[in-house]
């Protein structure tokens, strides 16, 4: 029987409800599913971002660019956050709610034909998203949309989109049991977006992992161009932006590389692209907020190539302030949490575990066996409840102290929520 969707909950139940399927990979149902919409990705140029850490970080960057050249932009990237409009975004307004209905609505009678023919055609949650986002970025007349890569690339819902530029902005184990065991498995299957013919930027990234991508260019005609080669081994050459951290001055470089293989009609400037790399706007990555007299740092560290980047960033921090760190964290997947813990150990005074609201998340108990042996400080299980009792007030850390919450997006999202009430995050609809 046909679900009714009557308004934004009956329409996040229905969605809650694909999400039971799991994830799926693979394009065919999503190609169905464009056909029935009228291919709206054929609308409008894009950019294709993937990556194991930083995609989000590009995207976000290369919209702020094109936006700064006057260009009306798509910027379509996942998980959310907070809400699930954050997703889909038409110079960088979210979609709303009622858009949202609106759109599922849409899709769904689109959905039921195509499960009439073929139970197995009936669109998946990421891919009821990635319809509605291009079809939104139709309508709303965009100039170019950034489309983030949701899992993987060859697989990938996104990848029925004919690019200006492929990106592939970094190769780490994650998702192993999805995408490979090993460096050049991963970046094979995160390759699989580079078309015949078009442009690929590939970031920093093992040499292993490079050798597969340009083998993958190779055979399709793609040239292909390095950010590492490009701007040297050399950090003061790389742009700067104004998000924290060496590894964004890596991605920053990895923008402005896209950026100069645009035409001379799309306006990108050297001047253009500075002011578009110093307002970005990307929640959740070393992101910097006050909650009462506590300083606190939101990062969405969740695996073990981002781990290091943390390592590196808490080492920073300790240097900066003379003091070492109250970390909060959780994560969803043990050898995320060991990579996690691992950098945090290094530099905390104080580790507190706490349990994000994911099926997948990973038990106190777990998190526990997950903290280095030889760690001497202290570690303590605990909520968010406890943590942020108040959205004006942390429980934790010594005055002078800065808290560091990291681990998973997930945790972010209702970190924020906590501190902001009127936001509730909607978990449940939160995937990869």
């Amino acid at each position: 029987m046909r679900a009714a969707l009557t308004d934004y909950e009956t329409t996040k139940a229905y969605l809650c409800g694909l999400k039971v399927q799991g994830v799926k990979l693979g394009i065919d149902r999503m190609r169905l599913l464009a056909l029935a919409l009228g291919h709206p990705e054929r609308c409008y140029p894009c950019i294709h971002v993937a990556g194991t850490n930083g995609k989000g970080s590009v995207s976000a960057m290369l919209e702020a660019i094109f936006r700064a050249a006057g260009w009306r932009t798509g910027l379509y990237t996942s998980p959310h956050l907070v809400r699930l409009g954050e997703r889909m975004q038409v110079d960088r307004v979210a979609m709303t709610d009622a858009e949202i209905v609106a759109y599922t609505r849409e899709l769904q009678g689109h959905a039921d034909t195509l499960a009439a023919r073929d139970p197995e055609d009936h669109p998946s949650f990421f891919e009821f998203m990635t319809g509605a986002a291009f079809l939104h970025f139709a309508r709303q007349r965009v100039d170019v949309a950034l489309v983030e890569v949701g899992l993987g690339g060859r697989f990938d819902a996104t990848n029925i989109v004919e690019p200006e530029v492929a990106v592939i902005t970094s190769i780490g184990l994650d998702h192993c049991e999805l995408l490979g065991d090993t460096l050049a498995k991963i970046a094979f299957e995160k390759a699989g977006i580079i078309k015949p013919g078009r442009a690929v930027v590939v970031g920093r990234m093992p040499a292993e992992a490079l050798a597969e991508i340009e083998c993958v260019a190779a055979e399709r005609g793609a040239p292909l161009w390095s950010v590492e080669r490009e701007f040297g081994p050399d950090l003061a050459r790389y742009p700067t932006t104004n998000l924290e951290g060496d590894y964004q001055r890596w991605n920053a470089a990895t923008a402005v590389l896209v950026a100069r293989l645009m035409p001379a009609r799309w306006r990108l400037t050297p001047a253009v692209v500075a002011r578009g790399l110093q307002t970005v706007s990307w929640p959740g990555r070393w992101q910097r907020i006050q909650v009462g007299d506590t300083p606190v740092i939101l990062d969405a560290t969740h695996n073990p190539e981002g781990a290091e980047q943390l390592d590196a960033s808490l080492a920073r921090l300790v240097a900066d302030t003379g003091r070492a760190p109250v970390v909060v964290t959780g994560a969803t997947g043990e050898r995320r949490a060991r990579a996690v813990l691992a950098a945090a150990a290094k530099h905390a005074r104080e580790i507190n575990l706490v349990v994000p609201q994911q099926d997948r998340a990973m038990s106190h108990e777990v998190l526990e066996r997950c903290v280095p042996a030889d760690y001497r400080g202290v570690v303590r299980r605990t909520s968010l409840a406890e943590v942020f009792p108040q959205p004006d007030r942390c429980a934790i850390g010594a005055p002078g102290e800065t808290v560091v919450v990291t681990g998973s997006i997930y945790l972010l999202g209702e970190v924020i929520e906590r501190l902001n009430p009127r936001q509730q995050v909607e978990s449940r609809l939160q995937d990869w």
